[in-house]
């Protein structure tokens, strides 16, 4: 089987400037800063009014320049697309938007029970999914969260009558040298708070967030410390790298970025090449992977350009995952002759399904080829060697499981092979039982991975206590078939993995009474035995989140002025 990328069909030309900002991109890389907001409606009227004057804020999906980077104002969004080439040679497209990179994005979105308070008519709220109408917590014993309500912060717990969080706002900002962000995040909060008040109690700003019962949720990337100026990181608090192989599909990136992305990003074709998933997965008015458009909200240009969003805040027991993975590697050392050092790494990278810098197993399957694939990749950078780079990039993506089936060099049961099994759930096998292509079964249960960390804690003395972890934000055009198939039947299950109950060793419960474990295989014919990771404790706490709407500008002009012609 080849991993060649062909030439993908006609892609699809989306409205960037009608879409939200935040669904296409995942804001972490040039805003690493957040502030959340959770706000409920008492007055529609004000309620309206509230997002009318919000509307001039959000930030849509049209593409901008980035002022630190040397690059022209217009480019190309689609090589598909006929350019109409100036006389100074600069590639136009119609419907360009011409935007300058801001220092703070702004995205709103709505619970179902928002919606009705703003006075959406019935006939258009019917037309919503009944995953979106219940709402995440009537929906607890399907995610595994049912044993988590109590521990939820309380504006999640009380969220009730009058108190009902409504709507999500999410900032994200750029940062300072010093590590923190910049005053635009604080002006910007300071706009929110004041049109709440000015709403004369018709719009609320919730308070009831972390251990203080702070008034909104602040976010932070890990950041990493160089003299006296701080970068931030793709990590997250347990030291782990994240934000590799986010879903492609089509119209999302321009021309040249899809090719690059699609690789293990996209949909796994029989003939071993990757095309960009259909945009309806992720986008609603457009067709998904069964060549139907999703069920939504009457008229169609409420719901169109608009999608679904799963929200949640995951408590991240820090302690316990060190002291796990130091105990569990004493055992490994001893059993495989190794040093410590070597076992910690090899252990927690058989958890996740990479290295704790993101290689991914199936590329570097053990710690010698991890250190060599670490060794390339420094080279290349002294070099400053573009080419070998950009190679080496692709690996972090572009890889299947063909040559594992057993999982011997990416255990079956990590967190990285239950989110994406790729190509191990196709509907054909070969003689060792193993998948040779890609299936709907996997291209209908793709998420776009939103968020960023939240909380700090001392690196040197990791503990359990704080308020620590991430934000996580599943975007989908379905709930209940993407995200809460991948949560309840992957992350919450083993069988399609021939792992009985076995839950995700990472974010999966893991209650005492269930055994819970990991199985780390090894190759038959290596003569040794599997290693298994017992006794495994809670990691991931759900400290609370809900379902939410976002509405493309279209949409949200609709709810601003209180009209919407459901027929």
């Amino acid at each position: 089987m080849t991993n060649a990328i062909n030439a993908a069909p006609e892609a699809t030309l989306l409205d960037l400037a009608d879409i939200q900002g935040g669904i296409l991109r995942t804001y972490g890389d040039g805003f690493p800063k957040g502030r959340n907001f959770y706000l409920t409606i008492r007055k529609a009227e004000e309620g309206r009014r509230f997002v009318e004057r919000l509307l001039p804020k959000i930030t849509t999906a049209a593409r901008w320049k980035d002022p630190n980077r040397e690059e022209p104002l217009v480019r190309t969004h689609n090589p598909r697309v006929k350019d109409i080439v100036r006389a100074e040679g600069v590639p136009d497209y119609p419907g360009r938007v011409q935007l300058m990179k801001p220092k703070v994005t702004i995205n709103i979105g709505f619970t179902f029970l928002g919606l009705l308070a703003l006075g959406v008519p019935t006939r258009t709220l019917r037309g919503m999914p009944d995953d979106f109408i219940d709402g995440m917590e009537a929906r607890a014993a399907l995610l595994g969260d049912d044993a988590f309500l109590d521990k939820r912060d309380a504006v999640w717990r009380k969220s009730r009558g009058e108190n009902r969080v409504h709507i999500l706002l999410t900032l994200y900002a750029q940062q300072k040298p010093d590590g923190t962000a910049c005053p635009e995040l604080d002006e910007e909060t300071e706009t929110i708070v004041r049109f709440c008040a000015e709403s004369h109690g018709g719009v609320v700003l919730l308070d009831g967030v972390g251990l203080n019962n702070a008034k909104w949720q602040d976010l932070s990337a890990v950041m990493r410390k160089d003299g006296d100026h701080y970068w931030p990181t793709n990590k997250e608090h347990f030291g782990l790298s994240d934000g590799f192989g986010d879903p492609v599909f089509s119209g999302q990136f321009s021309g040249e970025a899809e090719q690059v992305r699609v690789a293990g990003g996209g949909k796994l074709m029989p003939d071993g090449s990757w095309e960009p998933i259909a945009t309806g997965e992720f986008l609603l008015g457009y067709p998904d992977e069964a060549q139907e458009i999703p069920g939504a909200a009457m008229p169609i240009a409420f719901s169109r350009n608009g999608t679904f969003m799963a929200y949640r805040k995951l408590h991240e027991a820090v302690g316990t995952f060190h002291a796990y993975i130091d105990e569990q590697a004493k055992r490994y050392a001893a059993m495989y002759a190794v040093p410590h050092e070597e076992a910690v790494n090899t252990v927690k990278a058989k958890m996740v399904g990479r290295w704790e810098d993101g290689v991914p197993l199936m590329v570097a399957p053990t710690y010698a080829e991890w250190q060599a694939f670490r060794a390339r990749l420094d080279k290349a950078r002294a070099a400053k060697d573009k080419a070998e780079l950009a190679k080496i990039a692709l690996q972090f993506t572009n890889f299947i499981y063909a040559s594992d089936p057993a999982g011997a060099k990416c255990p079956v049961t990590s967190h990285l092979r239950r989110a994406n099994p790729r190509d191990t759930l196709g509907p054909t096998f070969d003689a060792k039982g193993m998948s040779q292509e890609g299936s709907a079964i996997i291209n209908r249960r793709r998420i776009l991975r939103r968020g960023l960390p939240y909380g700090q804690y001392d690196p040197q003395a990791p503990t359990d206590d704080g308020d620590h972890g991430i934000i996580f934000m599943a975007i989908c055009t379905n709930l209940f078939r993407q995200f809460e198939f991948v949560q309840q039947q992957w992350m919450q299950y083993g069988l399609d993995f021939n792992a009985g109950s076995d839950t995700c060793p990472v974010i999966g419960n893991h209650f005492a009474a269930d055994d819970p474990k990991l199985v780390i295989a090894v190759d038959p014919e290596a003569g040794k035995l599997p290693f298994i990771c017992d006794k495994l404790p809670q990691l991931v706490e759900p400290r609370g989140g809900d379902y939410f709407f976002l509405p493309s500008m279209t949409a949200l002009r609709m709810l601003a002025m209180g009209i919407i012609d459901p027929t």
